[in-house]
């Protein structure tokens, strides 16, 4: 009996273990996030640099994180609601590397628009700045929702994430304005359409871990369900 409560404990420790890594794993793709849209907006190459170096950290933890679910899986079959959460995880942390990729991608486009001197003008776009906000704001939401595995935050996250897609299309039209005015800013126009495109795609990653939370906490796949039947079905729960 003393050793199938030692083997319970056992198992609740490496639940909560790499349930705690997963969040350390956020907080550093988080800090990863703001670091480049930070040195976007101030042109600052050291900032750049430091978002680029953080990713290789964020690969390490992925891998930690998966060898942790395969250990588990392996060692304890988990059942039910455990394998929920352990498969939930193993999505959510490739969508968190993901973020981590395009944060690195936004601040190498710095490096770029650095070399090209061109970076004064385009990254003062208004809609630039306000979408990398909200994709910003939207992770750390979904982190918090994984945290206390709230289901309706995480319905309100997958919402706010057409806003995040209508500030891109609004960059879009600013920056073909942008060409259209003077052609001479189309390379660096382009970059900035990089960095766009990489602010939209971190907000569709944390809607995307947003489902994961829903997945683990309510057992309902809510991937490619309109939004209107993803509030009803966690209202009901």
């Amino acid at each position: 009996m003393l050793s199938s409560d030692h083997s319970m404990r056992k198992y609740d420790e490496e639940l909560e273990a790499m349930r705690s890594r997963v969040l350390q794993m956020g907080g550093l793709v988080e800090s990863q996030v703001r670091t480049a849209l930070d040195a976007f907006e101030r042109a600052d190459l050291d900032l750049a640099q430091q978002a680029i170096d953080a990713d290789k950290r964020v690969n390490e933890l992925e891998m930690d994180v998966d060898q942790m679910v395969n250990y588990v899986i392996a060692r304890r079959q988990p059942t039910a609601g455990d394998l929920r959460m352990i498969t939930g995880i193993a999505k959510v942390i490739t969508d968190l590397e993901r973020i981590g990729d395009e944060s690195s991608k936004i601040a190498r486009a710095v490096k770029w628009l650095h070399e090209k001197h061109e970076q004064s003008r385009l990254n003062r776009i208004p809609d630039l700045k306000y979408s990398g906000e909200a994709a910003a704001s939207m992770l750390r939401r979904t982190l918090d929702a994984f945290a206390r595995m709230d289901a309706v935050a995480a319905a309100s996250i997958i919402k706010d994430d057409l806003g995040v897609d209508d500030r891109f299309r609004a960059v879009l039209r600013q920056l073909i304005t942008f060409m259209m005015e003077d052609p001479r800013t189309i390379s660096a126009a382009l970059d900035c359409v990089w960095v766009a495109k990489a602010i939209e795609r971190i907000g569709d990653h944390a809607k995307n871990v947003a489902e994961h939370v829903i997945f683990i906490s309510q057992g309902w796949d809510a991937r490619h369900q309109s939004l209107e039947d993803i509030q009803r079905a966690v209202a009901r729960a």
